[in-house]
């Protein structure tokens, strides 16, 4: 093994791994039907109003049927796929964890019906397992993957906590240890919101922030996404 006694040029600059979320119905679904060459994996029945490159899935096991289906093509299919939504993908995880542990000796006398039932959180690790591995063969499917999640609004004490006033802080509806996982294999992390271009005008445009703050939870590897706070572009994503 040779040392490295220089540094090595960095070899990306789009995110190969991207979150995106925001409150329901702000255009999460449809921002993926504009980017071109992305396969879009319906896994909460929302695409039916879109035209798009997409394919419906309702359980793991056809999740993992796809994916055989396209790591067998010679070359590969998709430029971007997109997982919709993550949010989705943790329940089913929560599942294949429940099969997983009564399928071990710890759990063959386990009559629960959700592994989360086991006392002191014991059956966290295998959720975090089990979604972890999901995120990994989603990751496998294409050189640019991008996982939409739903939003949950959570209340903390702002900066007029003397005074008793609480925020709303915007953070992935995920469970605590899978919102870990998933931000931590991610490039970048974007938050999705309508606002008028024009002030005062009903007309509204979505933007994406990856600015992070107190109250906002995004976030970004990719120099040129860091701190942005855009009209959505793709163009202005991936810029490989």
């Amino acid at each position: 093994m040779q040392l490295p006694t220089t540094k090595t040029p960095a070899t990306r600059k789009s995110p190969a791994m991207l979150v995106l979320y925001g409150p329901p119905k702000v255009g999460k679904t449809t921002a993926i039907s504009q980017l071109e060459g992305c396969l879009n994996i319906d896994i909460e029945d929302g695409s039916d109003f879109l035209e798009m490159l997409k394919i419906k899935i309702d359980s793991y096991t056809k999740l993992m049927e796809l994916a055989g289906e396209i790591r067998k093509q010679p070359v590969k299919l998709y430029k971007y796929v997109a997982i919709d939504t993550v949010t989705r993908l943790e329940e089913w995880a929560e599942m294949k964890a429940t099969q997983n542990y009564r399928s071990s000796i710890l759990g063959k006398n386990f009559t629960g019906a959700s592994i989360l039932e086991l006392p002191n959180g014991a059956g966290y690790m295998w959720l975090r397992t089990a979604f972890l591995e999901m995120i990994m063969l989603v990751k496998s499917l294409a050189p640019n993957t991008i996982f939409v999640a739903h939003l949950r609004d959570k209340m903390l004490a702002g900066a007029e906590a003397k005074s008793g006033t609480m925020v709303s802080a915007k953070d992935l509806d995920l469970t605590g240890k899978c919102k870990q996982i998933l931000c931590s294999q991610a490039d970048a992390i974007g938050y999705l919101y309508r606002q008028s271009v024009v002030p005062n005008s009903p007309d509204t445009k979505l933007h994406i922030s990856f600015a992070s703050n107190e109250l906002v939870n995004c976030g970004s590897r990719c120099d040129h996404l860091k701190g942005a706070n855009m009209l959505l572009d793709w163009s202005k994503i991936y810029v490989d």
